[in-house]
C-alpha cells in the first residue's frame, strides 16, 4: 500500500482583527449599526457664498461720501407760536339793557352749537340773578359750579379773575365804576379762547379797550 504524504497541519491563529492586511487584499469595511446619525458639526470656513448682512446695517461708502456735513451752526428751534387773540364783537346797549343783550348773545351761542360749558359771562354792575342764587348757597358751592364746567358761568368783575379760560366770554357793561369795566374787559380778553362779546355803550367800550387791553 503506497504511503500518502502527510498534509501539513495549519495552526489557526487567535481570533481578532489583523494588524496588517495581506498583500493585495482590502480589509472589509465594517457595516454601520442602524440608528439615528448624529448631526455633523458645522465646519469652520465652509466654502460657499457668504450671506450679506441685513440692508439696515450696511452702509455704502458712496452713500457716506454723498452725505453733506454740517455747513454752519445748527439752527435753533423755533419758539412756540403765541396763542391767537380772540375775535372781538361789540353789541351796542345801554347800561340797563346790557344784561338782556348778553342773555340774547348767550342764547344765540347755544343755538349755534356751543355747549353751555364753553361760555363765561362777566358783569360790571348788578350781579346776574343766576350768580346771586348760587352765591346764596355759599362761596364754595358757587365755585363748585364753575369747576364742574357743564353750564354757563356768571361772575362779577370783582371775582372774574378766579374764573378759568373758556372758548367764549361775554361782558355785560351794566353799570358800575369805570375800574370795573377795565377789570372786566382785561380779564375777559385774557380768558376768551376764540370769541369776546362786549355788550354796552360803544364809546365807553372803545375807550376802555384802548386803556385796558
Amino acid at each position: 500500500m503506497p504511503l500518502i504524504p502527510e498534509e501539513p497541519q495549519i495552526h489557526e491563529k487567535a481570533q481578532g482583527p489583523r494588524a496588517t492586511p495581506a498583500s493585495g487584499r482590502t480589509a472589509p469595511t465594517p457595516r454601520p449599526v442602524p440608528g439615528p446619525r448624529p448631526a455633523a458639526p458645522p465646519r469652520p470656513g465652509r466654502p460657499g457664498p457668504v450671506r450679506p448682512a441685513p440692508p439696515a446695517q450696511r452702509v455704502s461708502r458712496d452713500t457716506v461720501a454723498a452725505q453733506p456735513g454740517p455747513s454752519g451752526p445748527a439752527t435753533p428751534a423755533a419758539a412756540p407760536a403765541a396763542p391767537a387773540a380772540p375775535q372781538i364783537q361789540l353789541i351796542p346797549a345801554t347800561p340797563d339793557g346790557a344784561l338782556d343783550a348778553a342773555e340774547e348773545a348767550v342764547d344765540l351761542l347755544l343755538d349755534s352749537g356751543r355747549t353751555p360749558g364753553d361760555v363765561l359771562v362777566i358783569t360790571t354792575g348788578e350781579v346776574h340773578p343766576w350768580a346771586a342764587h348760587e352765591l346764596s348757597f355759599g362761596d364754595a358751592a358757587y365755585w363748585a359750579q364753575h369747576d364742574a364746567g357743564d353750564d354757563v358761568f356768571y361772575a362779577d368783575a370783582a371775582v372774574a379773575d378766579r374764573a378759568a379760560s373758556r372758548a367764549v366770554v361775554v361782558v355785560a357793561l351794566n353799570g358800575g365804576p369805570e375800574a370795573a369795566a377795565v377789570t372786566a374787559l382785561t380779564v375777559a380778553h385774557s380768558r376768551a379762547g376764540a370769541l369776546l362779546i362786549v355788550c354796552g355803550d360803544p364809546q365807553r367800550i372803545n375807550s376802555v379797550l384802548g386803556a385796558g387791553v
